[in-house]
């Protein structure tokens, strides 16, 4: 399959080595040309203006959107509504918010162009080597001409279509949302054995806990390779930076009258973290940095 990427990040060039491994063509296009070129040494062919990306492309073109959720992602979904045909098909894989998704996928649909949100978990290794993705759209028989990518480019049932234009953002919202509680739990937990009477090594507890125990998981294992790193994360700050999702997710549940403690509550922390410096926030930030590359406030 072939295609044209938009966006070449830490999540996008990645995707695209991911894509490229799996015999699919990727045409790389993004504002900033040195990921163009760095792109183009692990096979994708490059575009330095839109024009020249879709000028590349086979029909129906097919263009994957993986930039910053808000005003990158609109501006991108407008000049695509310009630009492609009908019968083409945009998958945005970012985390635009869900009703951007339906304004996206009514804006598009009016063109004739088809749509598909597309939540994508695993960070940036996920990206690479085997991803999870949760993906939104109309027109299940269009999709079924996508599927092929996803089958590549996923871990194994990796991926899920959801049905209806804004359901893969919307899934991929509580998901993250989930990430903030599960998160915020292990955070507080070694908080607690830090302010704790006992001299606990981090890394080893993290470790013991990420083999067989209750609590293991990935989250548990990039902590166990934070402390690694550093034991007692002098180095940062606990600062909790967010892109929204959370939040997000309070919201709707509130328009639902769901209530949602445990979520409520890992947001409202990361609001004080603004202002706070804490062990748990520096175990959150370093968290957050290991799956996503996400900026962490240094000491």
């Amino acid at each position: 399959m072939k295609l044209g990427l938009i966006g070449l990040g830490k999540m996008g060039i990645h995707l695209a080595q991911n894509m490229i491994r799996h015999n699919n063509e990727v045409v790389g296009f993004d504002l900033n040309t040195d990921l163009v070129e760095e792109a183009a040494t692990y096979g994708a062919d490059k575009a330095t203006t839109l024009k020249e990306m879709i000028d590349q492309l086979p029909s129906p073109k097919i263009v994957w959107i993986m930039v910053p959720a808000g005003k990158p992602t609109d501006a991108t979904v407008d000049d695509l509504a310009g630009a492609l045909g009908k019968g083409d098909i945009v998958i945005d894989g970012g985390n635009t918010f869900w009703k951007d998704s339906l304004r996206h996928n009514r804006l598009l649909g009016a063109k004739g162009i088809h749509y598909f949100d597309c939540g994508s978990s695993g960070g940036w290794s996920g990206a690479l080597n085997g991803g999870n993705f949760m993906i939104g759209g109309d027109e299940p028989e269009v999709f079924e001409t996508i599927r092929p990518l996803f089958e590549d480019i996923s871990q194994k049932d990796g991926y899920l279509y959801t049905g209806k234009a804004g359901s893969g953002h919307y899934l991929k919202m509580v998901h993250n949302g989930i990430e903030y509680g599960m998160m915020e739990a292990i955070g507080e937990g070694f908080e607690v054995l830090q302010a704790s009477d006992f001299d606990y090594d981090n890394r080893a507890v993290a470790k013991v806990w990420n083999n067989g125990s209750v609590v293991r998981s990935w989250l548990m294992e990039l902590a166990e390779a934070a402390f690694e790193k550093d034991p007692n994360l002098d180095a940062i700050k606990g600062r909790m930076h967010s892109n929204g999702e959370g939040q997000w997710t309070v919201e709707d549940a509130m328009d639902h009258a769901v209530p949602t403690p445990v979520i409520s509550a890992a947001v409202m922390t990361r609001f004080r973290s603004m202002q706070d410096d804490t062990f748990n926030g520096k175990v959150v930030s370093a968290l957050r940095n290991g799956f996503g590359g996400h900026a962490m406030d240094k000491n």
